[in-house]
């Protein structure tokens, strides 16, 4: 069973990864069917129902995920602004959440749709009339929204952390859905030129979000027209510095032309187009923004512009690297893991099979680390292990990967290579291994088995059982 620091763990990385695509939504109904689909997908509840709340204080039901007899039979239906206040006053609160337990529920007929499942005898278990709300607020407070959920995924009424992690998800999807309903009305009235320049001033200069517009046609096309406060707070630039200047002279480019490809389309598709862009900032540092373009049509004989949105993503980026650095790489050592091996052996592969040249997969293992660990304690095996990776990394070439397969496995992948290169490298790696580590009197020392890398290699595992099995001969001949 896994601690409670792990569920934790689990749980964080679930609400980052339905956060960000809640947050990818580019419209008001995009991002209302992304709040449901992350609830249903990435925290664990079966049902996920939201009801947004309309000017005159109605509720209506948007977005449905998870049940398609319950799409069918709740989507649009409209209720009452008081539709919860009953409820909500026989409701358990969980800090921001409200739960209603069917024992409470008054008799007579039930209201709404009650999923067809089995009911437990078990007093912690959930039971079909149970009802679980997050009310979803706007940045100022106001209420913009309910989301209900239901079936959670282990069938029983949630603990501390699933509610926590559902009451985080639900501030995060108040503020989404208040910020796609202003995108939504800014970028349809400056679209249909309905909005007149005062209210169009207003509202740019009023948005919490950077924004900007550029030149599309004519001879200063590219440049900045006009910024609002937030986007200068963001990049750490004047208005002055800003308007008038060429937006290309701040992007940092991933590959040649990334910045005319990204127009060409936005022009082609006539519709907001979503951007991660870097974006070197006053005080030299490099920022992450991200945020949406669309084409402004001003009007008959008058320059088409591209009004832009944006957002530093900076934290939300270096959290994604980690992330990805975690994935990829062994905890302890910080070497790639077979993960990240197999993706290197692909390429690899690939290189091989065009050019015909061979490489080779070292597999080495280490003899008596056994003995450290019952020795010295796994304190002590732990920093060897770390010790042995740096020294694997110093006795390889350049562009070698060394891998930590496990325990006290590693693998080194080495390219185009054979013969004498092969021999010089393997005693490099003995040679390095095989040193007294500091503190340990136990002799440590590793044996390989090699398995070619060639253009008619079948895959990775195929190789790391072939060198698996040299490995043990090796390993049988020096105890000879």
């Amino acid at each position: 069973m896994q601690n409670e620091p792990t569920v934790r763990l689990t749980a964080v990385r679930r609400l980052y990864e339905v956060s960000a695509r809640m947050g990818a939504g580019r419209s008001l109904a995009e991002t209302l069917q992304a709040v449901v689909d992350g609830v249903v997908d990435g925290l664990g509840f079966g049902i996920a129902v939201l009801n947004l709340r309309q000017p005159d204080g109605k509720f209506e039901v948007i977005a449905v995920s998870g049940s398609p007899e319950a799409r069918e039979a709740l989507l649009g239906t409209v209720s009452a602004a008081d539709i919860f206040d009953a409820e909500f006053e026989i409701a358990d609160v969980w800090g921001g959440l409200r739960f209603v337990p069917h024992e409470r529920l008054p008799e007579g007929e039930v209201v709404g749709w009650v999923p067809d499942v089995p009911i437990s005898t078990d007093p912690d278990a959930w039971h079909p009339l149970d009802a679980l709300f997050a009310p979803l607020h706007s940045s100022d407070g106001a209420l913009v929204g309910m989301l209900s959920v239901d079936l959670p995924e282990d069938q029983r009424r949630p603990g501390p952390i699933h509610r926590e992690l559902l009451e985080i998800f639900a501030t995060q999807a108040g503020l989404a859905i208040d910020k796609a309903r202003l995108t939504d009305q800014l970028l349809a009235e400056k679209a249909r030129l309905e909005a007149s320049e005062t209210t169009f001033r207003l509202v740019f200069e009023g948005a919490g979000n950077g924004m900007a517009t550029i030149a599309l046609d004519g001879r200063d096309a590219g440049r900045v027209l006009r910024v609002n406060d937030a986007f200068c707070r963001i990049t750490g630039y004047t208005p002055e510095q800003l308007v008038g200047s060429m937006l290309m002279d701040y992007l940092e480019e991933e590959n040649a032309g990334q910045t005319e490809r990204e127009l060409d389309l936005l022009t082609a598709e006539h519709k907001p187009y979503r951007f991660e862009r870097t974006f070197r900032r006053a005080d030299g540092h490099d920022i992450w923004l991200g945020g949406t373009a669309a084409i402004v049509d001003q009007g008959k004989d008058q320059p088409r512009i591209i009004l832009i949105q944006i957002d530093d993503v900076t934290a939300r980026k270096e959290t994604e690297r980690e992330l990805q650095h975690h994935a990829a790489h062994d905890a302890l050592t910080g070497l790639p893991n077979r993960r990240l091996l197999q993706h290197r052996f692909a390429a690899a592969l690939q290189r091989s099979r065009q050019s015909g040249r061979r490489g080779v997969l070292l597999f080495c293992d280490l003899n008596h680390f056994k003995q450290v660990n019952d020795k010295y304690g796994h304190e002590a095996g732990d920093q060897a292990l770390r010790e042995i990776a740096d020294r694997l990394l110093s006795a390889v070439r350049s562009g070698d990967t060394v891998a930590r397969l496990g325990g006290d496995e590693f693998a080194v992948l080495a390219e185009e290579i054979d013969g004498a290169d092969l021999a010089t490298l393997m005693r490099r790696i003995e040679e390095s291994v095989n040193r007294p580590l500091e503190g340990i009197d136990v002799p440590v020392t590793t044996s390989i088995g090699t398995a070619v890398v060639s253009p008619y290699t079948a895959d990775l595992d195929e190789l790391l059982r072939i060198a698996d099995q040299e490995m043990y001969q090796a390993k049988q001949r020096s105890r000879s």
